[in-house]
């Protein structure tokens, strides 16, 4: 995995100089799918590459790859020759994110909806 390289906290990342660990994560997370393999993955006790791929409906192979091996390296995915399945911090990651997803659905998404058809009193 020479080739694949992940925000490493304590050097410079997108958005931060100082590479603070959150600035790190929020890095590689902002990737193309990253959050989304996670996402799939707490769903799901192991997944095939091909199932996760079947999961993450348009992402294309090479982009699976790369973020599999980035999700890696990070210690948020382990890999055997089966299968992929979150880590414990994965799966303690996930336990951060999903009351975002829950908000998401239940607050923000309405609010829009709401607003575009001129229900909103804003």
């Amino acid at each position: 995995m020479a080739d694949v390289k992940i925000p490493l906290p304590g050097t410079p990342v997108r958005g931060s100089r100082s590479g603070a660990p959150v600035m790190a994560l929020l890095d590689l997370l902002g990737r193309p799918w990253a959050l989304g393999i996670v996402w799939v993955l707490a769903e799901a006790d192991e997944l095939s590459f091909n199932e996760l791929q079947s999961k993450c409906e348009a992402i294309s192979p090479g982009v699976l790859n790369t973020r599999l091996k980035e999700l890696v390296l990070a210690k948020l995915v382990d890999a055997n020759k089966r299968a992929y399945t979150l880590t414990r911090e994965g799966h303690e990651l996930f336990e951060l994110i999903a009351p975002l997803g829950r908000w998401a659905r239940r607050t923000w998404a309405p609010t829009l909806r709401a607003s575009e058809t001129g229900a909103s009193g804003n």
